[in-house]
């Protein structure tokens, strides 16, 4: 009796442990939700950078994973995985008793501790925010709980593809895909039997089984033999199959991307724009973007090229070249050149900011004939020129004077004094419009109402510059300048980039301006960035004392800048080649680009200027016709010229240049060694004003911290 009395209680006791047990199942279960966030390196995507070919990959941005739906996974490479890692997978309920129990008494006891050993335990643990990597048995049972709950919410179906998204596989690959690229060098819906039986192996140790070698080699071996034999005991594949199998050869690892030499700088626009178009540094590391840029990877090369191999070896450290190239019609940065970022920590092309010089006088002209002048408006020539509003007069080069002059020789001889009348009579707030309009930011434009405005006081970018001028080219529209061409989220949606177009000048002002561009480069102050296969047109600019010069210039099919400058912002100053000017070394870099950049490509003309020959030019000059505008002076409004000019910084003694119609010779210019430029390309640009009315200059990236700070002592290009 007694004995029957203790088992009743036994028994009564066990029932009500196991009840009790049963509630408190039931209390966990209610309180342990399915998360419903997930962990954020689970669901990473890197997102790819490509040249403008969409193909040719230029930089790689965080995790290395491509998801892919289950259908694109083999069979075989999903029977591979569940052969070796759960085999009951599409019977269980998602977590397996014994492995559960074994994982539990192996916690308890202190002994070597294992993990969940289904897939969808597995899942849990790695997918869903919420569970710690810790490894305790409070822990293990949240994981079993969520793991049920899973398994009767989701598909087995579901399960397997996140994981097989999810999971590790060493060599920086996460996700299937990424491991197939990564092992074998194709994408998962390629991969044989062998092969996914091995990425189901490399599950297990994903770090030892990455470049196997020595005894590693024979372990990866071992657990690759398993994986197969387990496959033909789980009905995957058939004794023949199974024994027909090789061990599958792997591609060497990679090295770990490295963008080297102007993939950096790439990289670092493309974010930058990512970012101003609204996209955040998470979504570019992990939003899988595909992002096509506008770079041309041979023109890259190109300037790359044409700088190195212009300037000389002796070329000072402190010497910095900057190249940009810009496509007119749809503003495309197709190329540029931004020096040696082992350097430099910002770009020659995009950040550093210096002073336009005499690139910036085709502004005001495109703002005259836009605004009632043609292009037989004569201006005053004359050096020096007083000017009411500046505190000096403001001398040529030289101290030359040209007497009245049409608006074509005075941009073909780049006259300071006309191109200082020429804004006093257009006024300065339109020359500032047409220049902020043609992509020069308004907060760049300084010294708006200061008399040498005209002549290039204001600091742009090369690229700034570069896309400028390609108004001209577009016919008097300019195209915003970018980097992007498209982004492709990693559902697919893309988003084509659609730039910003601008109405400058009309389409008459912008032909007659780009015909007395060419005229620059014919006879002018630019003859060493000719092309003898087509037309060119351009302007060369030099500050004063020679701290930046500059060529820009454009066929109807690219515009391109080249600038020159010293982080110490001192004199340009090259070993053989002396102190530079734009329509030296700057036109010469243009040309070596242009040359490689345009080879190939179809001859393209400009469109005819206005209906106005060298003959009606003379007529114009002796008629002195110009409009008449409230910015014009009177006759006899006091302006003075002192009887001596000013000291100025560079002299060369030429005579001022012929136009076609004056005797002017249009031979090829082939005489360009180190002291010989040719008799038009080496004449210095007329200088600008004197140093009093210059901002300190350079200035580097949109932060204006001046390039002559204590950092900038790399060495130059």
């Amino acid at each position: 009796m007694p004995k029957r009395r203790i088992l009743r209680l036994l028994l009564i006791c066990l029932g009500a442990g196991i009840l009790v047990l049963v509630g408190l199942f039931a209390v966990a279960w209610a309180m342990t939700p399915i998360p419903d966030t997930t962990q954020k390196q689970a669901t990473a995507q890197g997102s790819v950078i490509y040249y403008r070919d969409g193909k040719t990959v230029l930089a790689r941005q965080g995790v290395d994973r491509k998801v892919v739906e289950l259908d694109k996974v083999p069979k075989h490479v999903r029977e591979s995985v569940i052969a070796a890692e759960n085999r009951s997978f599409y019977e269980d309920a998602g977590v397996s008793a014994k492995g559960t129990a074994r994982a539990l008494w192996s916690t308890v006891t202190g002994q070597q501790l294992q993990g969940g050993s289904t897939i969808t335990q597995q899942l849990v643990r790695n997918y869903y925010s919420g569970l710690s990597q810790e490894r305790s048995v409070t822990r293990k049972f949240k994981e079993i709980l969520i793991a049920m709950k899973v398994d009767q919410s989701k598909p087995k179906d579901w399960v397997l593809e996140q994981y097989l998204n999810t999971i590790y596989f060493g060599r920086g690959a996460n996700g299937v895909q990424s491991a197939a690229r990564a092992y074998f060098g194709k994408d998962v819906e390629d991969l044989d039997v062998a092969e996914g039986a091995y990425l189901a192996a490399v599950i297990q140790q994903p770090s030892r089984f990455a470049d196997p070698e020595g005894a590693d080699l024979q372990a990866a071996r071992y657990r690759w033999k398993s994986v197969i034999d387990a496959m033909r005991e789980t009905g995957a594949l058939s004794a023949e199959e199974a024994s027909a199998q090789k061990f599958p050869e792997l591609v060497a690892p990679k090295k770990p991307f490295e963008l080297k030499g102007q993939a950096r700088y790439m990289l670092q626009q493309v974010t930058d724009e990512l970012n101003r178009r609204g996209y955040t540094d998470e979504e570019i590391n992990s939003g899988g973007l595909k992002i096509v840029s506008t770079f041309d990877k041979k023109l890259m090369t190109a300037a790359e090229r044409a700088v190195k191999a212009t300037l000389p070896d002796g070329t000072s450290q402190k010497v910095r070249t900057g190249l940009a190239a810009v496509d007119p019609a749809t503003g495309e940065v197709v190329a540029f050149y931004g020096g040696n970022p082992e350097r430099y920590a910002y770009d020659n092309a995009f950040s550093a900011k210096v002073m336009a010089g005499s690139t910036f006088k085709p502004y005001t002209l495109a703002a005259a004939l836009d605004n009632g002048f043609d292009l037989s408006t004569t201006v005053d020539g004359n050096s020096p020129l007083r000017v009411a509003s500046a505190d000096k007069p403001i001398p040529n080069d030289s101290g030359r004077s040209y007497g009245r002059i049409d608006l074509v020789q005075a941009t073909q001889n780049s006259v300071n004094t006309a191109f200082v009348d020429l804004g006093q009579k257009v006024g300065l707030d339109k020359v500032a419009a047409t220049a902020e309009k043609a992509g020069i930011p308004a907060a760049q434009l300084t010294q708006k109402d200061a008399a040498s405005f005209p002549l290039g006081v204001s600091s742009v970018s090369a690229v700034q510059n570069a896309s400028g001028f390609s108004t001209f080219a577009n016919k008097g529209v300019h195209v915003e300048a970018h980097v992007l061409k498209s982004i492709t989220d990693g559902e697919g949606h893309k988003e084509v980039v659609k730039p910003v177009s601008t109405k400058v000048v009309g389409e008459q002002a912008a032909a007659d301006t780009t015909y007395a561009m060419q005229q620059v480069v014919k006879y002018g102050t630019g003859t060493a960035a000719r092309l003898y296969d087509r037309p060119v047109a351009g302007k060369t600019g030099t500050t004063d004392d020679s701290r930046s010069v500059w060529f820009n210039g454009f066929t109807p099919q690219l515009a391109v800048a080249v600038n020159m400058f010293r982080d110490d912002n001192k004199t340009v100053t090259v070993p053989g080649y002396g102190t530079q000017f734009g329509g030296r070394l700057p036109a010469q870099i243009w040309r070596a680009f242009m040359t490689e950049a345009m080879a190939g490509k179809p001859v393209e003309e400009f469109p005819e200027p206005s209906d106005y020959g060298w003959d009606d030019y003379s007529t114009f000059r002796d008629q002195g016709d110009e409009p008449q505008q409230d910015a014009s002076p009177p006759a006899d409004d006091g302006w003075s010229t002192p009887s001596t000019a000013p000291d100025e910084p560079f002299s060369d003694g030429w005579p001022p240049s012929q136009g076609p119609g004056d005797g002017a010779q249009d031979g090829r210019n082939d005489q360009n060694g180190p002291n010989d430029f040719g008799r038009r390309g080496d004449q210095s640009e007329q200088s600008d004003p004197p140093s009093s009315q210059e901002p300190d200059q350079p200035f580097a990236r949109n932060d204006q911290t001046p390039v002559n700070g204590p950092d900038r002592t790399a060495p130059g290009n």
